[in-house]
């Protein structure tokens, strides 16, 4: 499938098939490809958690007010962002890079992200959503249908997953085989709506 198939064929599903089991190879294949996304500084900040367990699951749903994907999609992905990833050995963010690349970019990192809380928090939503998008675009490639989401109370989830003082959810992407056709598009803005040439 190419990228362009895949973009267009995507759709948020809502009702997966609870007794279909992905192999552990095709969530590696999965998760491989969710790491090629992009991090400013390549500080890879995503942390991905991923539900395996029955009971959390059903835990975690009802977090999310009984929506039914998030048990019975074959993967649930809680994708998180350590907010202080910036900080922690960045060495090791370059660590096949030249070296007198690694010695521009690591006080870089220090100086744009050092005190700028905001910023951290900013830069760490961007990347999840980046991944997100990779994990359902190559979802859609493996053959499986998937679905965002956000509607869920992030604090009760935290406990749950036992989430690092230091780290914040941004997501939820579900995983599966849908067994509903999905409902047709509610309509998309022309592209003279949304784009705008060097100035509003």
């Amino acid at each position: 499938m190419n990228v362009s198939t895949a973009i267009e064929g995507r759709r948020s599903m809502k009702a997966f098939d609870p007794g279909h089991v992905m192999s552990d190879v095709e969530v590696e294949r999965l998760m491989s490809l969710a790491v090629l996304s992009p991090t400013a500084f390549n500080i890879q900040n995503w942390r991905f958690v991923l539900p395996r367990n029955p009971g959390l699951r059903q835990q975690i749903r009802q977090a999310a007010w009984d929506q039914p994907q998030v048990t019975d999609a074959s993967l649930l992905v809680v994708l998180c962002a350590d907010l202080k990833a910036w900080e922690k050995a960045p060495e090791r963010y370059w660590r096949d890079a030249p070296e007198a690349r690694r010695d521009y970019v690591l006080p870089a990192i220090h100086q744009y992200y050092q005190g700028r809380d905001v910023v951290q928090r900013d830069e760490a939503m961007r990347s999840c959503g980046m991944a997100a998008m990779t994990l359902m675009l190559a979802a859609k490639e493996m053959g499986y249908d998937s679905c965002p989401m956000d509607g869920f109370d992030f604090d009760a989830v935290a406990r749950l997953i036992q989430l690092p003082h230091d780290h914040a959810i941004s997501m939820f992407v579900a995983i599966g085989k849908g067994t509903q056709t999905p409902w047709p598009r509610g309509g998309q803005l022309p592209l003279n709506e949304v784009t705008v040439t060097d100035h509003f």
